[in-house]
């Protein structure tokens, strides 16, 4: 919701951007940086897009960007009437630039507007205005806002400039929504109503996810106050390796909520594609769509995408390669945590292994720790017969965490079932063996 104060502070920055235009529009050839309207941003209220904006140490030129992308979708007819004013018997004013839109009935500004306002006649600034959209600008850089392509034929120029529509959330609100799966965006949001000590992991795994509590409490502090961001790579990369239903995404999860940041898993069987240049494309969509996000995301069953490359006998095995080697550019490039996943860590290939920081390995649960699982899993309502030993049940049977979740609710619904509450040692055995059965294991 946009409260009073955020309206008010819209309010005079589209009268400044007002001024500017109309400034513009009666000075053709002098140099914005010369004599056009400025405004301080630290002098305004302090708000949601006020913040934005400050946090993103945008320039003069920057700001007036910005808001020519912001007037269409915040006053609709904010261009028309800047121009009507302007000339009140009307005027075609080509080099102002701007599009209609299918469905908009205002003035879409394009690149060819930014270059008018802020470059006048100035072909020097008109130039420059280029830069605003290049891969270097703090604009593309922070996902600000974008110069889309222009149509075959047309200036470069001539395309439109459009806010990223997460900057325009949180611009407006404060909030970034979470994204839906789409294949656009090939991930899901995990959460769990679980915590920390809902997590047993045995010493020397619990140790190693100690530190990544750490780099996530002391990343920002050690990246921008102690100057290190341009002396070490800003993300951080990690790799989960061991068997299934040991702990491996209950911990992504509750890394999340530990920084309460939002984790994605990402799907893989959405992000492979058969089809030359489509795997690259998808993830390039997802990269960039939790860029600058503070986002964990998590590839789960890793190798089938991150696996190691192979020798080049066919088109096939190259454009393997291609994928994961853009792949491991794209995970090295990101500025967030990326969780790597895997039941062997021996598949994954050897250029992501040099590139992690941390390496944790997820051990089936030994007869202590099954002990617990056991014990603080069973609901309280469920009574164990006196013929049942949980001590001698954990030693006995080598089961993992997902294991010992799996036979509790067999095991629970069959009490149920029978109108009890009391959980017997046959029933018990009969959940462990169904267990084993579906793992190929001897009872």
């Amino acid at each position: 919701m946009i409260t009073t104060e955020i309206n008010n502070n819209i309010n005079i920055l589209f009268s400044f951007l007002k001024e500017v235009i109309l400034w513009r529009l009666e000075n053709l050839e002098i140099s914005f940086d010369e004599e056009a309207p400025k405004i301080d941003l630290t002098a305004l209220p302090a708000t949601t897009i006020t913040s934005f904006l400050i946090n993103r140490k945008v320039s003069q030129w920057e700001l007036v960007t910005f808001l020519i992308a912001l007037s269409p979708n915040i006053k609709p007819s904010f261009l028309l009437d800047c121009i009507a004013e302007a000339f009140p018997n009307g005027t075609d004013l080509p080099q102002f630039g701007g599009v209609k839109g299918k469905q908009h009935r205002g003035i879409i500004p394009t690149g060819e507007t930014i270059q008018f306002i802020l470059g006048g006649n100035n072909t020097q600034d008109r130039i420059q205005c280029m830069s605003l959209f290049s891969a270097t600008s703090t604009l593309e850089k922070r996902k600000v806002l974008f110069l889309e392509k222009a149509l075959p034929g047309e200036p470069v120029m001539s395309g439109k400039v459009l806010l990223y529509p997460e900057s325009f959330s949180l611009a407006t609100t404060g909030v970034v929504p979470p994204p839906k799966m789409s294949a656009q965006f090939p991930a899901e949001k995990l959460e769990t109503g679980l915590a920390w000590e809902d997590l047993v992991l045995n010493d020397s795994t619990s140790n190693e996810v100690k530190e990544l509590k750490i780099w996530l409490k002391h990343s920002v502090t050690f990246l921008e106050d102690w100057g290190m961001k341009n002396r070490v790579k800003s993300g951080f990369r990690v790799l989960f390796h061991g068997p299934p239903g040991t702990g491996k995404t209950l911990t992504a999860s509750l890394l999340g909520k530990y920084i309460n940041r939002d984790v994605f898993r990402i799907d893989l069987s959405t992000v492979v594609s058969k089809y030359i240049g489509e795997t690259e494309k998808n993830l390039s969509n997802l990269f960039d769509k939790a860029a600058h996000k503070d986002w964990i995301l998590f590839f789960d069953e890793a190798d089938a995408i991150f696996g190691k490359r192979t020798n080049v006998k066919d088109a096939h095995d190259k454009y393997a390669n291609q994928e994961v080697s853009y792949l491991l550019q794209r995970v090295e490039s990101h500025s967030g945590l990326v969780i790597l996943a895997t039941n062997f860590k021996e598949n994954i290939d050897e250029a992501f292994m040099r590139r992690f920081q941390s390496i944790c390995e997820f051990h089936l649960p030994a007869s202590k720790e099954r002990l617990i699982l056991w014990q603080s899993n069973l609901p309280k309502q469920l009574k164990l017969d006196h013929t049942i030993n949980l001590g001698e049940i954990a030693e006995k049977y080598e089961v993992s965490g997902s294991n010992i979740m799996n036979i509790i609710q067999h095991c629970s619904l069959k009490v149920l079932n029978l109108n009890s509450t009391v959980l017997t040692l046959e029933i018990l055995l009969e959940g462990i063996k169904k267990e084993y059965i579906k793992e190929g294991r001897l009872f």
